[in-house]
C-alpha cells in the first residue's frame, strides 16, 4: 500500500507549491484547538498562475484531443484511488471540521460515488438533430464551458467540492478548486489522487486563501468561465454583483431555513427520529437542515417531550469516539456564532427545553450542545435567519393550509420535510412548498443522481444528477445548407 504524506500547498498544473507571497495560516482542529498544520495564504498572483494553468491546459491537445471516455477512465480510476485512501480522508476531514469519524465516512463514500457516477457520463453528453428545412441539416453540439471556479465551503469540504470537481471536468471543463479557509486539507489532497489518476497537468487546481483575496480573485479573473459557489446567501450575492461584470455562467446553492413538519397522523416515533437526524446531523452545519420543524398542534406537547429527551441524551463527545454523535461546530467564530442565535432566541421569547449551551470535551473544543426551542412564533430571529448550528426552533399548525403557509414563510427555498401517512396530502403539499428538494417520511437522504439545489434566495442551478451537467456546458446550433 502506497504511503502518503499530508501536503499543506497549493496545487497548481499538478505541482505542488507555496504561495508566491510566502504567507501561510494556520488550520485548526475544533474539538481540540491544536493547529493541525500551516498551508499557503494564496493571493492574486496564485489566482493567476492557477487560472492559467487551468486555460493552458483547456486550449492544450491533451485536454481537447483526450477522448471523452478516456476522460471517464480517468475518474473511474480517481474514484478508485480515493476508495483506497478512504480512511484517510475521514480521519482529515474529522480533524479540521470537528464532525464524528462515522459521518465523515459517510461523506466520503459519497464523493467517491459522486466520482465515478460522473465517470460514466463523459461519453454520453450528446446533441441532437434537427429536423427542420429539407434545404437544411441542423444539428447541436455541447460544449463545455471553459474553466470553473469551484468555490466550497467548510460543512461538507470534500463531498461538495466533488459536487462541483466530478461534473466540471466530466464536461470537459478544467478547475480551479477553492476550499473554505478552516477546512482546506481534503482539497489539497485530492491533487495528488487526480495527479495519479492521469489528469493532464493544469486540469485540476487547489487554491487556498481568505474568501476577501483569493475568493474574489478567481470570480473577478477574466479567464474564469463559471462560477460554482456553495455558501451562504450574502457572499452569493457579492458573487453574483462581481461576475456581472464578466457575464460569468454562476450555478449558486446558497443558505436555508429548512421546514420540516411532522402532521398528526404520521408515524410520530419515525418523525421524531426524522426531526432529531434533520437538525443535529453534522452539527446542524447543514445547508438542507430542518431548523424549523412544524408540528400540528393537537402532537406538539408529545414531540417536543420526545424530542427534547433525545436531544439531551445527545452529548458533546470526541470525534473520534465510536459512541459521538455530535462533534464540535467548525470554529471559536462559529460557536459563539450559534450562541448569540441562542441568546436571542431566548431573549425574544423562546423557551429553551434542550441544551442551549457551549461546551467544553476533555476541557477543550468549540462545542453546542443539542439544543431545542419551544414558543416559537415566525417572526423571531430564530424561525427566520440560518443559524447553521444544532438549534431547533419548533413551530405549531392548526391546519394544513397553516403548515403550506409556514413552511414557504422564508426567504429561503432549499429543502423541506413532510411527515404523514396521507400520501395524497404529502404529494399535495410537496407540490405547495417551494423548495428544491422535498423529503417525505424521511430526512436528509442525497444520491448523486439527484439534483439539488434550491429556490427563492437558496440559489439557483442544480448540483448533482444530469442536470448539473448543463451548468458546465454550451449549447451550439450549426446550420448546414445541402
Amino acid at each position: 500500500m502506497t504511503a502518503y504524506s499530508m501536503h499543506t500547498d497549493l496545487f497548481i498544473g499538478n505541482e505542488y507549491r507555496p504561495a508566491a507571497s510566502g504567507k501561510r495560516f494556520d488550520v485548526t482542529n475544533p474539538a481540540t484547538e491544536e493547529v493541525l498544520a500551516r498551508v499557503p495564504d494564496g493571493d492574486t498572483a496564485d489566482v493567476d498562475a492557477a487560472v492559467g494553468a487551468a486555460r493552458a491546459c483547456f486550449d492544450s491537445d491533451a485536454w481537447q484531443k483526450l477522448a471523452p471516455r478516456k476522460r471517464g477512465a480517468i475518474l473511474a480510476k480517481a474514484a478508485d484511488i480515493l476508495a483506497s485512501r478512504q480512511a484517510e480522508f475521514a480521519k482529515l476531514e474529522t480533524q479540521q471540521n470537528g464532525k464524528p469519524l462515522f459521518e465523515s465516512n459517510i461523506d466520503c463514500s459519497m464523493a467517491i460515488e459522486t466520482l465515478r457516477y460522473y465517470a460514466g457520463w463523459c461519453d454520453k453528453l450528446t446533441g441532437e438533430t434537427l429536423p427542420l428545412d429539407p434545404a437544411y441539416f441542423v444539428y447541436t453540439l455541447r460544449e463545455p464551458v471553459g474553466v470553473v471556479a469551484a468555490i466550497v465551503p467548510w460543512n461538507f469540504p470534500l463531498n461538495l467540492a466533488m459536487w462541483k470537481v466530478a461534473p466540471a471536468l466530466a464536461a470537459g471543463c478544467t478547475v480551479v478548486l477553492k476550499p473554505a479557509s478552516e477546512t482546506p486539507l481534503t482539497a489539497i489532497a485530492l491533487g495528488q489522487v487526480m495527479l495519479e489518476a492521469g489528469l493532464p497537468s493544469g486540469a485540476f487546481n487547489v487554491i487556498t486563501g481568505g474568501g476577501r483575496t483569493a475568493g474574489m480573485a478567481l470570480v473577478r479573473h477574466p479567464d474564469v468561465d463559471k462560477i460554482s459557489f456553495t455558501g451562504s446567501t450574502e457572499v452569493g450575492k457579492v458573487i453574483m454583483r462581481e461576475a456581472a461584470n464578466g457575464v460569468k455562467r454562476l450555478t449558486l446553492e446558497l443558505g436555508g431555513k429548512s421546514p420540516n413538519i411532522i402532521f398528526a397522523d404520521a408515524d410520530i416515533a419515525a418523525a421524531i427520529k426524522g426531526a432529531q437526524s434533520g437538525i443535529f446531523y453534522g452539527k446542524g452545519e447543514v445547508c438542507a437542515a430542518g431548523s424549523r420543524l412544524l408540528v400540528e398542534k393537537s402532537v406538539k406537547d408529545q414531540v417536543v417531550e420526545q424530542l427534547a429527551e433525545r436531544a439531551k441524551k445527545l452529548t458533546p463527545g470526541d470525534p473520534f469516539d465510536k459512541a459521538t454523535r455530535l462533534g464540535a461546530v467548525v470554529s471559536r467564530k462559529q460557536q459563539e456564532t450559534v450562541m448569540g442565535y441562542i441568546e436571542k432566541g431566548k431573549a425574544e421569547g423562546g423557551t429553551v427545553v434542550a441544551g442551549g449551551n457551549a461546551a467544553k470535551v476533555n476541557g477543550k473544543g468549540y462545542f453546542v450542545e443539542a439544543t431545542v426551542f419551544d414558543g416559537i412564533t415566525p417572526e423571531m430571529t430564530i424561525a427566520r435567519e440560518e443559524i447553521f448550528g444544532p438549534v431547533l426552533a419548533v413551530l405549531p399548525f392548526e391546519s394544513y393550509e397553516e403548515a403550506a403557509k409556514l413552511a414557504n414563510q422564508s426567504m429561503y427555498g432549499l429543502a423541506a420535510g413532510i411527515w404523514t401517512l396521507d400520501i395524497s396530502k404529502a404529494h399535495k403539499l410537496a407540490r405547495a412548498i417551494k423548495a428544491g428538494t422535498v423529503w417525505v417520511n424521511t430526512y436528509n437522504i442525497y444520491d448523486p443522481a439527484a439534483p439539488f439545489g434550491g429556490y427563492k434566495q437558496s440559489g439557483f442551478g442544480r448540483d448533482l444528477g444530469r442536470v448539473a451537467l448543463d451548468g458546465y456546458m454550451e449549447s451550439k446550433t450549426v446550420w448546414v445548407g445541402l
